[in-house]
């Protein structure tokens, strides 16, 4: 039956740019939404920037500006990184919203008069150098429970423990390095202990999901239960914080403001009521208590205390729906190493982008290591070269290249299948089967074994049938014909099932396959992977191995900008692309059958081109000045032929004709259309 699904990942902090650990958590969640998707279940994914508290205020003031420009400066690299990695939520807002100041208070308000909140002054540290309550954050000394040293004001994160921060033993600001002194402050404390809430805890901790399995994952039910213990101890939390502070402030309390904790997973709310707004949607019907949206979210282990304790005890009690499960990852590490820049074993994502690295190949490399459980996933540079040279391009990428060669040259692109294919298309069925259930599941890694096992099979069979034996006997023998095209469509049709189970791996490759490669109208879904093709189109190009090269450049930090030298032309190189992004342009040799002069434009030309569809195509090109039209007659050219057709006064121009001129035309005139070598025929792709 379809579902509603409302997905989250953990919120940023919007005082720095996206990390690698960033980028995993996003690609997690990003696979299981699009295999969610192609089930036909409706999935809502959202996220936004933790806008609030005293780091982004600290760092604000310390650079002179006030915290919102601060954060929209932040938020204004999301999109580099979300779009080059094929992450593609819903929606992206921050919790410095109207939506999330509503949503905060309100919840705060509902538990306050649930009689959850209790105010009590408390005795609370000070930097006396600069002037301030300090946060949690801001405060360190050793552990009181194993003695750790430099460990934060609110847990350890050697043992785990949770305290508050009076409780450090030889505390000090990180601020200024200053022993804090103790000030009364009055506070205000969600009574986490209440019994209500326990016994909701123990219940909520202990459910199932919709679908069926353990709300939470074994490492994390087992954490709980430390946290609860038999007798349910809880301790309640402090949820605010004096001014000055960047953040929302509590009703009815002059001067005091939410701890980011609170307002931070309101956020996500906050996210879905304004996505909802722009999209035409019910927000409070979609996430009523009884209604039949399910909620998850992808978080990192270090803030399970926080998703699995305060989030649903504080939405249970304000009267909302609570989530019906947490995704829990572990941390990336470098070759067994935690990430380190001075070492070189740090990784950045937007680096990874700009040496101009597939970011399907992070995709496909990350879902191989990522399972179910709370593990941490290591990346090592010589496993990622293996992992995507040998099975993503030698055996999924290698079936299509080999197969589609014949039935191009020997069959004009059309697929025929000889005898019965029931059992095939059962057994594509069956591992598809298998390979969405593993997704749903999160165990991308065993989904990914069972892909390339499949792919395996279809290169042995391929390789067993011999089809370059058969295409040499193909022309006198129609039986050895007929068999050649049998084992290639039924290679293509492997091939075609192995891109759908691919899909949420690498979306924008099996967009290729789906509409280009075979000519369909939509993005594969689950039901496609049996569906037998019955044509394929002329195979181009899909993926290329790693070159270890880049792997080395990753990992050592850029060099500093030389000076910009004068560049050829006058103009400076533009940005970098990927693979992928020029692959998306369509150039096709042209011959120029016509050329006319475009009456009342002292510019243009009209050409007329032969580019081998059995049609030809008027393309206006401003290159008048350069050429007289009876000497572009016969020539070729190069045309950009999946540019939208553009509609002038003088006619409809469909594609461009690729010229080059010096970027200062007063100073170096000259137009210069570009012209093949002979021997190329129009048609032709240019790769």
């Amino acid at each position: 039956m379809p579902r509603t699904i409302f997905v989250t990942t953990a919120l940023p902090y919007a005082n720095g740019s996206f990390h690698i650990g960033h980028i995993m958590e996003y690609i997690q969640a990003d696979i299981w939404v699009r295999a969610m998707r192609m089930q036909g279940h409706t999935v809502h994914f959202v996220c936004a920037d933790d806008a609030h508290g005293a780091p982004i205020m600290l760092k604000a003031e310390s650079e002179g500006i006030a915290p919102r420009e601060l954060v929209a400066r932040i938020a204004a690299e999301r999109p580099q990184y979300l779009n080059g990695f094929h992450v593609a939520f819903d929606h992206w807002h921050s919790t410095d919203s109207a939506e999330n100041t509503e949503l905060s208070q309100a919840i705060y308000r509902r538990l306050r008069d649930a009689g959850l909140v209790d105010t009590r002054t408390i005795e609370q540290f000070f930097d006396p150098v600069k002037g301030m309550f300090l946060a949690d954050r801001y405060i360190k000394g050793e552990c009181p429970r194993c003695g750790a040293k430099d460990q934060y004001g609110d847990s350890c994160e050697v043992c785990g423990a949770v305290y508050a921060p009076t409780d450090l033993r030889n505390p000090y600001s990180t601020l200024t390095g200053a022993t804090p002194v103790l000030k009364s402050s009055e506070h205000f404390f969600f009574r986490l202990s209440d019994p209500r809430c326990v016994e909701f805890l123990q219940q909520w901790t202990r459910g199932e999901r919709p679908a069926g399995g353990p709300r939470l994952q074994p490492e994390v039910y087992a954490k709980t239960r430390e946290w609860l213990g038999e007798e349910g101890k809880l301790a309640d939390w402090d949820i605010s914080r004096d001014a000055p502070y960047f953040g929302i402030e509590i009703p009815d309390a002059p001067g005091k403001y939410f701890y980011v904790w609170l307002d931070a997973p309101v956020g996500y709310l906050a996210s879905l009521k304004a996505y909802c707004a722009r999209a035409g949607l019910d927000f409070d019907a979609l996430l009523d208590p009884a209604g039949g949206t399910e909620q998850y979210h992808f978080i990192g282990k270090d803030i399970v205390y926080f998703h699995a304790l305060f989030w649903p005890a504080m939405l249970k009690f304000a009267g909302r729906k609570t989530p019906d499960g947490l995704n829990v990852h572990g941390f990336i590490t470098v070759s067994g190493e935690k990430m380190s820049k001075s070492r070189g074993t740090g990784i950045s994502p937007l680096r990874y982008l700009e040496l101009g690295m597939n970011p399907e190949w992070l995709r496909y490399y990350m879902a191989a290591k990522l399972n179910a459980h709370v593990e941490d996933v290591d990346f090592n540079p010589d496993d990622f070269i293996a992992r995507v040279n040998s099975d993503l391009v030698g055996k999924y990428v290698n079936i299509a290249s080999r197969a589609a060669n014949f039935i191009g040259k020997h069959f004009g692109g059309e697929l025929a299948y000889s005898g019965d294919t029931s059992a095939m298309q059962a057994d594509l069925q069956a591992t598809a089967d298998s390979v969405r259930a593993a997704f749903e599941a999160r165990e991308y890694g065993k989904a990914i074994r069972e892909i390339m096992a499949a792919a395996d099979r279809i290169n042995q069979a391929f390789d067993a049938a011999q089809p370059w034996v058969m295409a040499k006997a193909a022309a006198a023998d129609p039986a050895q014909k007929a068999a050649l095209q049998d084992i290639c469509s039924r290679t293509l049709a492997g091939f075609k099932a192995l891109s759908v189970m691919l899909a949420p791996v690498l979306p924008a490759l099996a967009r290729r396959v789906a509409l280009e490669l075979f000519g369909g109208e939509r993005e594969f879904a689950w039901t496609d992977a049996a569906v037998l093709p019955t044509r394929v189109g002329a195979y181009q190009h899909l993926a290329q191995r790693v070159d270890p090269k880049l792997l080395d450049a990753l990992f050592e930090p850029p060099a500093a900008p030389a000076p910009a030298a004068p560049r050829p032309g006058g103009e400076e190189i533009a940005p970098v692309i990927t693979i992928d992004d020029f692959a998306k342009i369509d150039l096709r040799i042209a011959r120029i059958v016509d050329c006319q002069e475009v009456e009342g434009s002292d510019k243009l030309l009209r050409l007329t081109l032969d580019v081998g569809e059995g049609r030809h195509r008027n393309v206006f090109s401003g290159i008048k000045s350069a050429y007289r039209p009876q000497d572009l007659v016969g020539k070729l050219t190069v045309l950009v032929a999946n540019l939208a057709p553009r509609k002038m006064k003088f006619g409809v121009s469909e594609g461009m004709v690729l010229a080059a001129s010096h970027a200062d035309e007063k100073a170096q005139p000259g137009i210069y259309i570009l012209e093949p070598v002979p021997g190329a025929q129009p048609g032709m792709r240019i790769h």
